[in-house]
């Protein structure tokens, strides 16, 4: 089951009929996000597979998953922001155990995405979802 913030983008995607107001929303929420320090855009959290920049943070605070993210394309920013919402505060195991292909599907991001953002995604599921399975190890 998806994080309770993800479902309130699934509700105000229900709201949206036309895909380039999706867009602009995807482009919006990664606005709202938090700059990635500059000290956490190295190698090591750097995701192979994207066409743009991509660095993600994965940590466990307590018992759940959280991570921060950047990229230098909007569109992917708000994909992190996304996933975010996707991800964030689930415990690893369910963060593991999520079908984010069929969850991200009900935005009906899947259909919208060229073959490189797409390909992009794929990899900073996997790196989240493999960061998920060695934590709950």
């Amino acid at each position: 089951m998806a994080n309770a913030a993800f479902e309130e983008i699934v509700e105000d995607f229900e709201f949206l009929e036309d895909w380039e107001d999706r867009y602009r929303m995807v482009i919006e929420l990664g606005k709202a996000m938090e700059p990635l320090p500059d000290a956490l855009k190295v190698p090591a959290t750097k995701v192979d597979g994207c066409a743009s920049q991509v660095w993600l943070h994965p940590q466990i605070e307590g018992d759940a998953l959280t991570f921060d993210g950047e990229s230098d394309a909007m569109i992917v920013n708000g994909l992190i922001a996304v996933l975010r919402k996707l991800y964030n505060d689930l415990p690893p195991d369910e963060v593991a155990a999520i079908d984010a292909r069929a969850e991200l599907g009900r935005l009906g991001l899947n259909d919208h995405l060229s073959a490189q953002r797409s390909n992009g995604l794929r990899a900073m599921i996997e790196r989240l979802q493999s960061f998920a399975r060695a934590s709950s190890s």
